[in-house]
């Protein structure tokens, strides 16, 4: 069980991104107060924890009704994995936290941006959703490891939430240098983490031996 939790919030603190997500947070909201800014992303933080939950939990039943095996999962979710880990060490856009342009423009005209674009794409990502499903399916239904994996989850987005209170402080201490160290230490143990999701599913479906 212990084992199960660490992979998972070493998985789901490398796909969320708590310290990015921190300094992107005054760039996005550079008219908001620091109070309107909190509420932005309690709300945010809700958002993003009911959609990863409802993929958690109803991911596999969607998954048999598609056919699709615990290995293809594991090679599909580790090369997913594996290329934002890649993104994330070499400071490339495919591990940047920033919106594409597209976004950016849309988030300048909405109101409200706790759903779009911070509950999802930035907290909930492809890359945090199918972590989140994979690591469920790793359970096979035990619920102590269900819990462990869950756990998991919400203590990051609890990460996440005390980072976004004081995003400004986070800014400011590490700079830019500083994001990108903790950033790419991350996107090493990622990748690990990737690879070895891939291998167990090349194990899984006989295609290694």
């Amino acid at each position: 069980m212990l084992k199960t939790a660490a992979i998972a919030f070493a998985t789901f603190l490398a796909t969320v991104g708590p310290v990015d997500l921190a300094a992107l947070l005054p760039a996005l909201t550079p008219s908001l107060s620091e109070r309107d800014r909190r509420s932005v992303a309690f709300k945010a933080i809700f958002i993003a924890t009911c959609i990863l939950l409802v993929f958690a939990f109803g991911g596999n039943a969607l998954l048999a009704s598609l056919g699709i095996s615990l290995a293809a999962l594991r090679i599909s979710g580790g090369i997913l994995l594996l290329i934002m880990a890649i993104g994330m060490v070499f400071g490339e856009e495919a591990g940047s936290r920033r919106p594409s342009g597209a976004e950016e423009v849309e988030t300048m005209q909405r109101p409200d941006i706790s759903v779009f674009p911070m509950a999802t794409p930035l907290i909930a990502g492809p890359a945090t959703i199918g972590a989140s499903i994979l690591l469920m399916a790793e359970t096979r239904g035990q619920v102590l490891l269900q819990i462990a994996v869950v756990g998991a989850l919400l203590a990051v987005l609890l990460i996440t939430l005390v980072l976004f209170m004081a995003a400004s402080a986070v800014q400011r201490v590490l700079g830019v240098t500083g994001l990108h160290v903790v950033s790419r230490t991350i996107g090493v143990v990622l990748a690990a983490l990737a690879v070895q999701f891939m291998l167990d599913g090349l194990l899984q479906s006989g295609i290694l031996r």
